[in-house]
């Protein structure tokens, strides 16, 4: 029998190769291209990830006490025994990841950490698994919380979010079309394109793991359109190819609109109101693009 470590293993090595794989062919398909393929783009995310690996023989999580503290106060004590009590923990899951992911953009703090997601500027498979090194220290565990305090074991909520985080793996590429009906329900290639991309219609979409149903519920979701091509990256592209600038430069940002904001209120509001807000009303938020952008249009 395997070991649950000896699957893990292979799977990131699985992950690895076939990013890798991608790369190369990408390499030789965009030779003589305008925009070749970076390969710095993929050793970041590699770095990323290795930073991951380390930091996780570190006792920094607060998933640790937030899970804790919900298991203790339970209201249930679930029991896995049914295919029916399977989908509704991969539905309750789903639900509980698309708030977290929604809230990844739109508060400051959290989206500090998910911008690394974001900064690549093209999209590859090797994107999937640049995730930020402060995701564990963030407390974002409180959005998977209720699963647990619904009698869900811990460990239990961790692996059905991990293997979310597998299936999202093969979205991120750009050279797979639409599928189909599929597109309706399952989050793919095509929707996830959309929520890559940096265009000011495209902005906070598409938040959902396996499934766009709770987009299209609350209103997020968003078609690619053949006219309006996706731009990968933030809306203010990360063009440095230091690992550590790509990791902390939104939480240096971030520290110095604290230090500046003049009050303890305002400072507050920084980290707790969307990326892009201002003090001063000059905000770059989704919001002020999207209107920014039809003045343009109107003009």
């Amino acid at each position: 029998m395997f070991s649950t470590e000896k699957i893990a293993l292979f799977v990131l090595l699985f992950v690895i190769g076939v990013s890798l794989i991608e790369a190369c062919v990408l390499t030789f398909k965009q030779r003589d291209s305008a925009t070749p393929f970076d390969w710095y783009e993929v050793l970041i995310s590699l770095a990323d990830l290795a930073g991951r690996k380390l930091l996780a023989f570190l006792p920094l999580s607060l998933a640790t006490p937030v899970f804790a503290l919900a298991w203790d106060h339970r209201i249930f004590t679930v029991t896995l025994n049914s295919a029916l009590m399977v989908f509704m923990l991969f539905i309750g899951q789903e639900f509980c990841y698309y708030w977290y992911h929604r809230a990844s953009h739109r508060i400051r703090f959290f989206w500090a950490t998910h911008a690394v997601h974001h900064s690549p500027n093209q999209l590859t498979l090797s994107s999937a698994y640049r995730l930020g090194l402060t995701g564990k220290l963030t407390g974002s565990a409180i959005f998977f919380a209720p699963l647990v305090w619904l009698g869900v074991r811990p460990e239990i909520v961790l692996a059905t979010l991990s293997f979310n985080l597998l299936y999202q793996f093969w979205l991120h590429n750009t050279w797979m079309p639409k599928l189909g009906w599929l597109e309706w329900v399952f989050n793919t290639p095509s929707a996830h394109r959309v929520h890559h991309a940096s265009n000011v219609d495209y902005l906070d979409a598409n938040f959902g793991g396996v499934l766009v149903i709770f987009d299209r519920l609350f209103g997020t979701y968003v078609e690619e359109r053949a006219d309006e091509p996706c731009r990968y990256g933030l809306t203010t592209p990360t063009r440095s190819r230091n690992p550590l600038v790509v990791e902390f430069e939104h939480w240096i940002s971030l520290a110095r609109d604290m230090a500046s904001a003049g009050s303890v209120w305002t400072a507050i509001r920084y980290v707790m109101l969307p990326p892009g807000w201002r003090a001063d009303g000059s905000a770059e938020t989704t919001e002020a693009l999207r209107q920014k952008h039809l003045s343009t249009v109107r003009e």
